[in-house]
């Protein structure tokens, strides 16, 4: 298998970080199988690696000498138009977490079509945990739903934040020890921003910050990403 994402690599022009950008994987995961030190895929992970490096699963497990995708397989074709999606993690607003730097846990990973808006952007998606939008109008989110957004920074400001817009937010605490990821929705004030629940649970409180987004109580605030899509399935 390396010898064959070597050999992708090679033929793409890229080094192994962007090729793990581009799959929405952890930065040192193609680099890993470089070294030896990733030796099996999950297969869960085996098809953004591959659509990374514009290839099939076949190719680099070894079954397929072939390494340019194919359009004779319906499946093949379709997938080609769909790029890898990252399950970034929770959101659940009031509950703050130890952030671990040093992470190297797999993420869960779907695959869905770019933003028709802006395609060039990541994808990002959100488990939605608590009732902390189930009162959001017209379409509340509910606990155990996905939300699937645009990444903020690669919009680099193509889109200004507006009065309406659901995002996803990050807030820290304790010099960025803590964290919090939560879905709000944005309203512009004369010198500040506030991100608004919507629920009927009262317990829920917006965050209200002056425009540079750095909170007066210490915290730091960040707009993550911008919900584009809600989503949950339906049990068979």
């Amino acid at each position: 298998m390396s010898a064959r994402v070597q050999a992708r690599l090679e033929a793409l022009g890229i080094n192994p970080f962007e090729a793990a950008r581009r799959g929405g994987l952890q930065r040192n995961f193609v680099n890993d199988i470089l070294i030896g030190r990733k030796r099996s895929l999950r297969s869960a992970t085996m098809p953004a690696l591959a659509r990374a490096l514009e290839t099939t699963p076949a190719y680099l497990n070894g079954e397929s000498d072939e390494p340019e995708i194919s359009g004779d397989n319906d499946t093949t074709l379709v997938r080609s138009r769909m790029v890898p999606i990252v399950i970034a993690g929770k959101v659940e607003a009031g509950a703050f977490w130890e952030v671990d730097e040093f992470d190297q846990s797999e993420r869960e990973i779907i695959f869905d079509v770019p933003d028709p808006d802006f395609p060039q952007a990541r994808i990002v998606a959100f488990n939605v945990a608590g009732d902390s939008m189930n009162d959001l109008k017209p379409t509340p989110i509910m606990p155990g739903t996905r939300i699937v957004g645009i990444d903020y920074g690669d919009l680099a400001g193509r889109l200004p934040l507006r009065t309406g817009m659901v995002v996803v937010v990050q807030r820290t605490r304790e010099g960025g020890h803590l964290r919090e990821w939560s879905v709000k929705q944005v309203e512009l004030r004369e010198g500040s921003m506030a991100f608004w629940p919507r629920s009927t649970n009262p317990r829920h409180k917006p965050i209200i910050v002056d425009r540079n987004l750095l909170a007066d109580d210490g915290q730091t605030v960040e707009v993550l990403a911008i919900v584009r899509r809600i989503t949950s399935e339906v049990p068979i």
